[in-house]
């Protein structure tokens, strides 16, 4: 069973969001999604300074099967990257929701609200 943690908010191209208490967003991909990627071989990570609009392609995520798109869940400045990531994408497998891929200051604080709660996640992808 894929593990949605109640406590983030989910796009739905598989991204979840963190909202952070100094008002920063979090950023990675569901259990749901690493699953079907498979074994992650490579992250491309956004650069810091970068501004994305909600649902812009923030990085790429390669696995031995595929390669996916990184969109970002809302808008802002990306204010850090996971640089352990390059190192090692397999973090993303073994913990998808503690292997954040970037860090962002949202441009609009209600943008998180666009996004699905744990519940609409699941039912989105049980369809």
């Amino acid at each position: 069973m894929t593990n949605i943690p109640a406590d983030l908010r989910f796009a739905e191209s598989h991204e979840w969001a963190r909202l952070e208490a100094d008002g920063t967003v979090t950023v990675g991909i569901s259990d749901h999604a690493q699953k079907n990627l498979g074994d992650i071989v490579f992250v491309e990570l956004a650069e810091a300074g970068k501004v994305f609009d909600a649902g812009d392609a923030a990085g790429t995520v390669e696995s031995v099967k595929a390669a996916s798109d990184i969109y970002s869940p809302v808008g802002g400045e990306v204010i850090a990257v996971n640089q352990e990531l390059s190192d090692s994408p397999e973090l993303i497998n073994e913990e998808p929701y503690e292997a954040w891929i970037f860090k962002l200051r949202p441009s609009d604080k209600n943008g998180l609200g666009n996004l699905l709660d744990a519940a609409g996640y699941r039912a989105a992808i049980d369809e």
